[in-house]
């Protein structure tokens, strides 16, 4: 899975969480979930990477369906204002492949930022996943909409449901009007929590060494989020894939890289070549075996 990841030097717990275990997800979402566990308790060197092999394909068709997928959601709900403007998003296509479905509710939140289920057709009936924002209790909300389901289960902050598509329309309606009965409006509000202001200067090789010795980050540890302050672009920031921004910007003459992705609406305030703060993490990017520290930028706006 390493060599298949392309990741080089020591395993770090990014590789594992942005690499090796999408691969290992991929199988179950994709395909068989047994392939992992195959992979997992084989003996035979050349055997297993034939598996690796399967799942690293199985995880190229998950970002093929995924990217389609959401792409397709968004186009729904951008030709229709009444979908754009209410408080939930509940979309259905029979084709959507039920294994990335949580995946896609997921992508949505980041554009329309409230409760989401994105539902598919699974033989006979209708399943799907569903997604909230920070704070909001979404196994509450499906709860209140039972009437229509055939079955859930989930937590605060994710779900998963199923019901007759004849119930799909009622369920959405009932949905929304849950939701827009019991959410504060500042919660449909997307907040980033920054931990601390920071300058290039002090973004060195040893301060990101004691960083990493805070790792494994996630839930109730999460990667610390700094804002750098009145930055401008060094003039060969540019946009990639046309979706995401390469980075180059400078503050009191140092120059740093970073990458942003999804943020290619913004690199407008880059081009205006005017003061700028970034919020961002740091880590670490490796190319032909050189290491350098980069920022990933989170957001992007223009200085007071």
């Amino acid at each position: 899975m390493i060599q298949l990841g392309g990741i080089k030097g020591s395993l770090s717990i990014n590789n594992v969480v942005f690499v090796i275990a999408p691969r290992v997800n991929a199988a179950g979402r994709m395909d068989d979930a047994k392939k992992a566990v195959q992979l997992f308790i084989e003996k035979d060197e050349a055997n297993a990477f034939a598996i690796a092999e399967l799942l690293h394909s199985d995880n190229t068709d998950r970002k093929e369906a995924d990217s389609s997928i959401t792409e397709e959601a968004l186009s729904i709900i951008n030709e229709n204002e009444e979908l754009v403007n209410k408080k939930t998003t509940v979309v259905y296509k029979e084709h959507w492949h039920k294994g990335v479905v949580g995946i896609v509710a997921s992508r949505l939140t980041e554009t329309y930022y409230r409760p989401t289920v994105v539902l598919t057709k699974s033989g006979d009936i209708v399943a799907g996943s569903a997604r909230s924002v920070a704070g909001y209790n979404l196994y509450e909300a499906v709860h209140a909409c039972k009437e229509h389901l055939l079955g859930y289960g989930g937590h605060f902050a994710a779900a998963g449901l199923s019901l007759l598509p004849e119930h799909v329309e009622k369920f959405a309606e009932k949905f929304e009007e849950v939701v827009s009965n019991t959410i504060p409006a500042e919660l449909l509000i997307p907040e980033i929590i920054i931990d601390t202001p920071i300058n290039f200067n002090e973004i060195t090789n040893s301060f990101y060494s004691i960083l990493c010795q805070m790792e494994p980050f996630g839930p109730e540890n999460m990667r610390p989020v700094f804002i750098a302050k009145n930055v401008t672009d060094s003039g060969y920031s540019k946009i990639v894939k046309e979706l995401h921004i390469r980075f180059v910007v400078k503050q009191n003459d140092l120059t740093i890289t970073g990458i942003g992705f999804n943020l290619a609406d913004k690199f407008y305030l880059l081009q205006q070549n005017k003061l700028v703060d970034i919020v961002f993490t740091i880590d670490e990017n490796e190319w032909n075996g050189n290491k350098t520290l980069q920022l990933k930028v989170i957001d992007i706006r223009p200085s007071e």
